[in-house]
């Protein structure tokens, strides 16, 4: 235990020393995408992770948080109003769309999102008086916590970082937590669960709703990082990519969905400069991961140590 929190005391403060160590502001703000995109993979895996829920529509609520903020904007709401209704909205409709996803099981589940998420992304794409379609709505200005500015990359970051940690800390507790148990529980037992009087769809829909919730103040820093919001950041390959994120850093794992991140949005935004085809390479990252860590790079890491560690602790015991 000891070991454990001096690494995380460490890896906290390399977090935070990030824009002091890192002079160049691409990679101060490519660590806030990081951020972004972990907090949404994350708040992803309570669903496929903890609840075995898969679903292709999570980044609708990226969308919904993001259009929503900046129409309350300029409907002449404040920034704290805006932020507040935004997420409220977004986490409402995800209550809903949890009503009707978790109608079916397996493969319909994952169907119902994957229209759902598609249905969000036309109405973005197609209602142009509301959300100018494809050439998409311009958020004014970050907004000023507290009073101090988030406009420069380091402070920003810091902003983000912030904001992930509390989300990283509420949803450890809720994974650790009798209702985090009873979720597992109704992933591998429902027939089980509902013998000991488990509320099994109660149980998945608010684990649904918390995943929402946190999908949307995702979606609230995107916004607030880019300024501006457009059908892109909603669409199909956005949750596929979520979902990938999850799957390759191993959904087994809290930490999992944030390595993910890491190396896909690394991927993405550096390789890709690099290397013209960064979605083959993606692609290959990923078969070789599954073939050799199934559960994922997190998982598959922890299974090597132990059995490295297996030998020395059997020398000690002799």
């Amino acid at each position: 235990m000891r070991r454990k929190g001096v690494l995380l005391f460490a890896i906290g403060m390399a977090l935070i020393a990030v824009p002091l160590i890192i002079t160049s502001e691409f990679y101060v703000n490519l660590a806030s995408q990081i951020l972004i995109y972990a907090l949404l993979a994350v708040s992803l895996n309570l669903l496929l992770g903890y609840g075995g829920m898969v679903s292709l529509g999570h980044a609708s609520f990226v969308g919904l948080a993001s259009y929503a903020a900046v129409l309350l904007l300029n409907a002449g709401f404040g920034q704290l109003a805006s932020a507040v209704l935004a997420i409220l909205f977004s986490t409402a409709c995800g209550g809903l769309f949890g009503l009707l996803a978790l109608r079916a099981s397996g493969i319909g589940f994952l169907m119902i999102t994957l229209a759902l998420g598609q249905i969000v992304w036309g109405i973005a794409y197609r209602a142009n008086t509301l959300t100018n379609g494809d050439n998409g709505l311009r958020y004014a200005a970050r907004p000023h916590p507290f009073g101090i500015a988030i406009d420069s990359a380091s402070s920003f970051y810091w902003f983000s970082l912030i904001v992930f940690a509390i989300a990283l800390f509420f949803i450890w507790r809720v994974t650790r937590s009798p209702f985090g148990a009873s979720l597992q529980g109704a992933r591998d037992q429902p027939r089980r669960m509902r013998m000991l009087g488990h509320n099994v769809w109660l149980i998945q829909w608010l684990a649904f709703v918390l995943a929402s919730f946190w999908g949307s103040v995702a979606g609230l820093l995107y916004v607030y990082y880019n300024l501006f919001i457009s059908p892109h950041a909603i669409s199909l390959q956005q949750s596929a990519e979520v979902l990938l994120m999850a799957i390759l850093g191993g959904a087994s794992a809290l930490t999992g969905p944030i390595v993910g991140a890491v190396i896909i949005t690394l991927v993405k935004n550096v390789v890709s400069t690099y290397f013209e085809r960064w979605n083959s390479l993606l692609g290959a990252i990923f078969v070789v991961v599954i073939m050799f860590m199934p559960f994922g790079i997190v998982p598959g890491v922890r299974q090597l140590w132990a059995r490295w560690r297996a030998p020395k602790k059997l020398e000690r015991a002799a």
